[in-house]
């Protein structure tokens, strides 16, 4: 089964969408228009599905570093909160866990089934929990990520208030096309990214971004050679 006919199965794909206004993470109050043509508004970041892959005990990964044995490129990865239920200001003190696939598609925690063939469950890489400081930020050290049938380049997150509450999951996609570093870093055998773009599934067609990318596309800059930083500011409900 693929994972996006799971998600369709689960009736997961575009939660945000189903009984929610479209809302994204750009930032400020413009709106944007996403993939469908549709207009989306951006004053919160668009809740998504955790996906069959969610970390099973996050508490238990307090690390900035979640590259564990990985091979890749590394990735530098800064989330920004911004509490829109405070007039903007910075989100200290929530808990953000991340987590996504490494460099040929496969997550951690799972496998040995027809969604995964490759068996990771008794490992945890690439999955970790930073708390935001005073200006709403975290960091984490990871590896590019790949990709896999059905989906684009992403990274999956969950927020939490201080007290554990659930304030948000979401998505971050990444910018795509020529020169891009979803293409550079896939096209780099030398670094083991061995898939290269054929068959790869762009923002326009996933079905968790198509009708939100607009709004969860990240900023990447750097090389394949020194690695590349990530920078996403998510609007949270704080």
């Amino acid at each position: 089964m693929e994972r996006k006919d799971f998600l369709k199965g689960l009736g997961l794909i575009g939660l945000g969408t189903i009984a929610l206004p479209i809302i994204g993470s750009c930032g400020g109050d413009d709106d944007n228009t996403a993939a469908n043509n549709q207009v989306v508004s951006c004053d919160t970041t668009p809740q998504e599905t955790e996906g069959p892959f969610p970390t099973h005990a996050p508490a238990s990964f307090v690390t900035n570093d979640i590259r564990s044995d990985r091979e890749g490129i590394d990735l530098a990865v800064n989330i920004n909160l911004i509490n829109v239920n405070n007039s903007g200001a910075a989100l200290a003190g929530a808990i953000v866990d991340i987590w996504h696939c490494d460099k040929d598609g496969n997550y951690s925690e799972y496998g040995g089934s027809g969604m995964q063939s490759t068996n990771y469950t008794s490992v945890h890489f690439l999955r970790g929990r930073q708390t935001t400081d005073a200006g709403g930020t975290v960091s984490f050290i990871t590896k590019f990520p790949g990709w896999y049938n059905g989906r684009s380049t992403h990274i999956h997150m969950h927020i939490y208030n201080a007290s554990g509450n659930s304030l948000l999951v979401t998505q971050i996609a990444f910018p795509e096309g020529s020169g891009s570093a979803v293409e550079t870093v896939n096209g780099s055998t030398a670094n083991g990214y061995n898939k290269g773009m054929n068959g790869y599934t762009y923002n326009v067609n996933d079905n968790v971004f198509s009708d939100s990318a607009a709004c969860e596309i990240c900023t990447i800059t750097g090389n394949n050679t020194d690695g590349y930083t990530l920078e996403s500011n998510i609007n949270v409900p704080g």
